[in-house]
């Protein structure tokens, strides 16, 4: 989203990371200006799922552009307004995912009936909404909250390639002979 709204051009994001962009812009946004449908609302399950909202981004940017008469790449006024309701709704998607995945580990004894705990990592983790949204989450149902600061809450590619790393390193669960790869770091 941070990328087809162009927020590398936009003053107060020029230097920010999409998904920082996106959370300060909404931070001053209109979200109830657009409202986007929540991803999977017929399935009854944990999985997460973004593609559709993408796709109704996109169609809502392009709607955009054509009312403001402007060309894919310049900035919308409503850029802001845009970032607000793609967080909302990304927010919300997680939460009632986690919320169902929570229910599914009482129902399944697969979690202690006390002293719950659900731990929230990764890029996502960052988002200090998201992550304001999974706090009240966890204590509305009395579960301890962990998560780590957002300067440790990175990429998840990069979580799961220093796992290869230190995997690798270790001997364990890769590829026995590495003679053959070639690194290409970017």
């Amino acid at each position: 989203v941070a990328r087809r709204l162009s927020l590398r051009k936009h003053p107060e994001c020029h230097s920010m990371a999409g998904g920082k962009a996106i959370e300060h812009l909404a931070q001053t946004g209109c979200r109830q200006q657009l409202t986007f449908p929540l991803p999977m609302q017929q399935q009854r399950n944990c999985q997460f799922s973004f593609s559709g909202l993408q796709n109704l981004v996109n169609k809502a940017i392009i709607q955009k552009e054509q009312e403001e008469g402007i060309q894919e790449g310049e900035i919308l006024s409503c850029a802001k307004d845009i970032a607000a309701a793609v967080q909302h709704a990304v927010a919300v998607h997680i939460i009632q995912r986690t919320y169902r995945a929570m229910l599914f580990c009482i129902k399944n004894s697969i979690l202690p009936s006390k002293n719950a705990t659900l731990v929230v990592s990764g890029g996502v983790a960052s988002n200090q909404y998201i992550r304001r949204g999974l706090q009240t989450l966890a204590d509305v149902n009395d579960f301890a909250f962990l998560c780590p600061p957002p300067r440790l809450c990175t990429d998840n590619g990069v979580m799961i390639a220093w796992n290869g790393i230190e995997r690798l390193r270790a001997g364990v669960g890769v590829l026995c002979d590495t003679d053959g790869i070639r690194y290409e770091p970017k």
